[in-house]
C-alpha cells in the first residue's frame, strides 16, 4: 500500500494548524512554507479537509484555517477518508467495477480483512500524539505571533 501525496501533506497540514498554530488561525502561506508544500496544492487539500468537518475556514487580513474539533478528536483515519475516501485496498466491490470473479474470489475476504485492520490502526492515532511526538523529538513550535497595537 502506497500513501499519496494528498494523505500525507493532509496529515502534515492539520498537524501544523495543532502543533504551530494552537488553536489561533493558520494562514495557507505559512503552513506551506513550513511544511514545504506547494500553497496551491494545500489549498485543495484544505478543501477536502473542510468539507469533511476537520478545518474551517475565516476570510479577511487575518484569515486562514483553523481546526474544527480538539486535536486529541482527530485521526489520521479522519483525515485519510476526507482525502482519499475508502480505505479498501481494492476496488473490486465498487460499482462502477464490474468484476466477473467477485462471486466466487478467494481473495476479496483477505483484503477486506486488511483494510479493516489498516482503517483500526489509522483511528487509533490521534494529531494530539503526532503532537506529543513532536515534542518529544523537540521540534520547535513557532506559535503565531499575533500583533498588538497600542495607541
Amino acid at each position: 500500500m502506497k500513501l499519496s501525496t494528498k494523505i500525507r501533506y493532509g496529515v502534515r497540514a492539520v498537524f501544523d494548524l495543532a502543533y504551530h498554530c494552537a488553536g489561533s488561525t493558520g494562514q495557507v502561506k505559512d503552513i506551506a512554507e513550513r511544511q514545504n508544500i506547494s500553497p496551491r496544492y494545500l489549498e485543495q487539500i484544505f478543501h477536502k479537509l473542510k468539507k469533511a468537518g476537520i478545518v474551517k475556514s475565516e476570510r479577511g487580513p487575518k484569515g486562514g484555517y483553523t481546526l474544527s474539533k480538539n486535536p486529541v478528536n482527530i485521526t489520521i483515519g479522519d483525515i485519510y477518508r476526507a482525502t482519499e475516501g475508502s480505505f479498501s485496498l481494492v476496488t473490486c466491490k465498487k460499482p462502477s467495477y464490474h468484476c466477473k470473479n467477485i462471486e466466487d474470489c478467494v481473495a476479496q475476504p483477505v483484503w477486506d480483512m486488511i483494510s479493516k485492520d489498516i482503517e483500526k490502526i489509522f483511528d487509533s492515532i490521534t494529531i494530539a500524539k503526532l503532537c506529543e511526538i513532536a515534542e518529544s523529538l523537540k521540534i520547535p513550535r513557532e506559535i503565531e505571533k499575533k500583533y498588538m497595537y497600542f495607541i
